[in-house]
């Protein structure tokens, strides 16, 4: 499948490697069917999920680990269903990270913004992907220190 990327142009991406989102994304809820881009040669850090309904639909994730956070939070049932988990390794999880393009008050605020109360969850096997918003208290986020 030909999919269109403003950074990247063109590219040729396999029909099994569109990682299907039913529900869409809040507030993209009409992109469903996503890629995963990378530069050629680059070392993945930060991926493009790109959406194949909609060129200007884009979004850089990372793992959270490679922020040095872990993240641990629970999947309905439904949720569970949907992603046709089998166990909690099938499952992936990314943030979305955005570069901070306002006024830098100080090192604290330059750089990148990563959203955890809004992680990606994809059953990397079946690419099904969901963004699950977290917005009660019982998500648990652990800081580690980069060495």
């Amino acid at each position: 499948m030909q999919i269109k990327s403003p950074m990247f142009g063109s590219a040729e991406v396999p029909e099994d490697k569109i990682i299907e989102f039913p529900m869409g994304l809040p507030g993209f809820e009409e992109c469903r069917r996503f890629a995963l881009v990378h530069e050629e040669g680059g070392g993945a850090e930060v991926l493009l999920l790109q959406s194949v309904d909609d060129p200007q639909a884009a979004f850089s994730i990372t793992l959270p680990e490679r922020l040095g956070i872990n993240l641990e939070f629970q999947l309905s049932d439904e949720e569970v269903a949907m992603l046709k988990l089998q166990s909690p390794e099938d499952a992936a999880v990314a943030v979305i990270v955005r570069k901070d393009d306002g006024p830098s008050s100080g090192p604290a605020s330059a750089g990148l913004r990563a959203n955890f109360v809004a992680p990606l969850v994809i059953n990397v096997g079946a690419r099904v992907g969901m963004q699950k918003v977290i917005n009660r208290l019982g998500c648990d986020i652990t800081l580690r220190a980069q060495a």
